[in-house]
């Protein structure tokens, strides 16, 4: 399997797989792909996976493409603008990453609901309980709203983070919540009561832009019926 990812703002994951190599995506996720390449769309892992993904921000059905022949060529393109995000997995090992982060991935790459098991990360970490949670061997992709900036935590170094802003992260890096000190900082800084207290050792994904403050930029955009 051999990748390309071009573009700035709007990315597309252009892939050429040999025969037999297969990648799979959430429904709808293929933008366009040459001759020669099947389609086997199912719940992947059964009913109760598909239901987890689901919780998680995907599809419930995935869809599985392989290759016939050599060389062929399948696109992938992201739901808004940001940046498409590699990342190679060994056998084994996990990445944890925001709801609806996923793109697609190598066949052999496992996609599942990750809980979150801190009450107060799942009630005030931006993105609730549940995340997804993926584990190698495998090349897998997501796609991130905005930038991408990646830090490599040193053990016991913390970082305090708008919860928005936290794209994807090493399942040894600890996540918890923060209180927001001072009167005057929570009711006119604009960040809320709480802040994402993040602990290494570990890497971890920061994306400049969350989907949920774009969203609420262009709503004062759209028109209204008048009452």
């Amino acid at each position: 399997m051999r990748y390309a990812i071009s573009g700035t703002v709007l990315q597309s994951l252009e892939v050429q797989l040999d025969p037999g190599e297969s990648m799979f995506t959430e429904s709808g996720g293929m933008a366009w792909m040459s001759d020669g390449i099947d389609m086997d769309t199912n719940t992947k892992g059964g009913l109760m996976s598909g239901l987890g993904r689901a919780l998680s921000g995907e599809s419930l059905f995935m869809t599985t493409y392989t290759s016939r022949v050599p060389n062929g060529m399948i696109t992938f393109t992201p739901e808004a603008p940001g940046k498409v995000l590699p990342i190679q997995l060994a056998p084994n090992q996990v990445l944890i990453a925001q709801k609806d982060a996923f793109m697609c991935a190598q066949s052999s790459v496992k996609l599942e609901m990750h809980f979150r098991k801190k009450l107060g990360a799942g009630l005030f970490g931006g993105e609730g309980f549940i995340l997804q949670k993926l584990t190698g061997p495998g090349m897998a992709f997501l796609e991130i709203p905005g930038e991408v900036k990646e830090y490599n935590l040193a053990p016991g170094q913390v970082m305090k983070i708008d919860p928005g802003h936290i794209a994807a992260f090493d399942p040894t890096v600890s996540y918890d919540i923060t209180m927001v000190k001072g009167l005057k900082n929570i009711v006119f800084s604009g960040e809320g009561l709480f802040l994402a207290l993040v602990t290494g050792p570990g890497r971890l994904w920061l994306q400049t832009m969350p989907i949920a403050n774009l969203a609420e930029k262009i709503k004062k955009y759209i028109p209204t019926k008048s009452s």
